[in-house]
């Protein structure tokens, strides 16, 4: 079978660069740079992009081997009718990383057709790393990478405030331009930067506050083969996403003067506050997922549809959602019900299959944005514990164990995350001593939860009853109690 080329298609364009994207994850490919395609195809948006990954990742390069186009397959179900669609995207250009072409990176940055900057760096990807220094090839921060893009394109064009950029953050953490636009700010200041570089940051870029909302399972590994034969040609980046899409953009009114993509009927917002709409996804529909997740891969279920309509992790996650999350939100409870009802007809797509695994990703981070805001505000608004989200965390921790009934548990998080839990499980000899150790040392990450939570009344208690059961009795169980 051939390879996926741009001499398939004689149609295809390749658009001039005026994006450049930190990361090459599903979840963009599926998102934002099918948004471009859109535009692109539908409003002569005519921008390619150019994608980096912040990461030392060789495996970025392959997409360069199909000339930087993939398929698209959108199935789900809209006003209770089927959607299906495909297409192959070709807003990307090229891609490389940063660790292998750090030159190439910042020649990006004299190109005087950029305009725009998209990230999704995952919850952990916006952070300040103070060893980080603006002669470092790269940087090891994602904000510190930007910083001296930023400043190189500065110095290329003399500090011409025409040649600012829109910078649409697309991690799902509050606040993320002004949080990224804050960290950049403090690298200008700790590397020694100009007074005008600053001003020109202030001046001539915008931050934007975003929110996005589309559930991606990825690659559709189970029916790959066949989808590839039927297309004719493999695809490596073969991607899946569901129907329903959203993203919110928060911010000056310039950019939707250069990026057209509600003129075309896509569902992109531009907003003066997205606060309601952020709350009300990130708490119930990523709340969902990330407390779900292990609770149900311990429990044995490997995807998010056989989860929620699995009896015991669907009675669970209805628990969750409509008596310990929906509670602590201060939306119209009706508004509140309908798009939990819907977020639940989403995971029942009978299209998707998405992984609990390839959720999993930086569990904690998530943990610490999606549920523990829920958690907090249950316990400061009612005086109690919301048992079954305590439960997840309880879970949460068995997880990290890395292991699922003799199975190895594939752990991807931050390094440090992972070497705090392969010392701690590894110390563990079936004490309670240890379990209460291990317990308290997670609870005590001020740096993940901003806060000790064992100052929470009860909750070291909770935590390690729960994970006593857990390893006492396994998930199947533990679980019934919380139910």
């Amino acid at each position: 079978m051939k390879k996926l080329k741009r001499t398939i298609d004689s149609n295809l364009k390749l658009y001039p660069e005026r994006i450049l994207q930190f990361g090459d994850g599903n979840f963009l490919r599926a998102f934002a740079d099918w948004v471009i395609y859109k535009m692109n195809k539908e409003a002569d948006f005519n921008s390619g992009i150019v994608v980096v990954s912040p990461r030392n990742n060789e495996n970025i390069y392959k997409i360069n081997e199909q000339d930087g186009l993939y398929t698209l397959l959108i199935n789900g179900v809209e006003k209770g009718e089927l959607k299906k669609d495909t297409m192959m995207v070709d807003s990307i250009t090229r891609a490389f990383n940063t660790y292998r072409d750090y030159d190439e990176y910042l020649k990006t940055a004299e190109n005087p057709d950029m305009r725009f900057i998209i990230s999704n760096t995952t919850e952990a990807g916006i952070e300040y790393i103070n060893n980080d220094k603006l002669d470092d090839r790269p940087q090891v921060s994602f904000p510190g990478k930007l910083t001296a893009w930023l400043y190189h394109r500065y110095k290329m064009f003399n500090g011409d405030m025409e040649k600012g950029m829109l910078i649409l953050p697309c991690e799902l953490i509050d606040k993320n331009g002004e949080n990224l636009k804050s960290i950049v700010l403090k690298y200008a200041k700790d590397w020694g930067l100009e007074d005008g570089f600053v001003s020109w940051i202030n001046e001539a870029n915008i931050f934007y506050n975003t929110l996005v909302d589309r559930i991606v399972p990825g690659y559709p590994k189970e029916n790959a083969e066949k989808i590839q034969k039927e297309l004719g040609y493999e695809d490596e980046y073969l991607v899946e996403a569901e129907w329903f899409h959203l993203w919110v953009i928060e911010g000056p009114e310039e950019i939707t003067k250069e990026f057209p993509a509600d003129e075309i009927g896509l569902n992109v917002i531009f907003v003066d506050d997205l606060t309601a709409y952020r709350e009300r996804k990130v708490r119930i529909l990523n709340g969902a997922h990330t407390s779900m997740v292990p609770v149900a891969y311990l429990y044995g279920i490997d995807t998010v549809r056989e989860s929620v309509e699995n009896e015991v992790i669907g009675k669970y996650m209805n628990g969750v959602i409509f008596e310990e999350i929906i509670p602590t939100l201060d939306l119209p409870e009706e508004e509140l019900k309908d798009f939990a009802e819907s977020v639940l007809d989403r995971f029942r797509n009978p299209f998707i299959k998405h992984y609990l695994i390839s959720i999993s990703l930086n569990s904690m981070s998530k943990f610490e944005t999606r549920v523990l805001p829920s958690l907090l505000e249950y316990h400061k608004r009612k005086e109690v514990l919301p048992e079954r989200l305590v439960f997840s965390l309880a879970s949460l921790i068995y997880f990290y164990k890395g292991d699922r009934n003799g199975e190895k548990i594939d752990l991807n998080d931050n390094e440090n995350i992972l070497k705090t839990y392969e010392k701690l499980w590894g110390k563990y000899d079936g004490s309670d001593e240890r379990l209460k150790d291990i317990v308290k040392t997670v609870l005590a990450l001020e740096d993940l939860w901003n806060i000790n939570l064992n100052d929470i009344e009860g909750m070291t208690e909770r935590v390690y009853y729960y994970l006593n059961r857990l390893i006492n009795l396994g998930m199947k169980e533990s679980i019934k109690e919380v139910i």
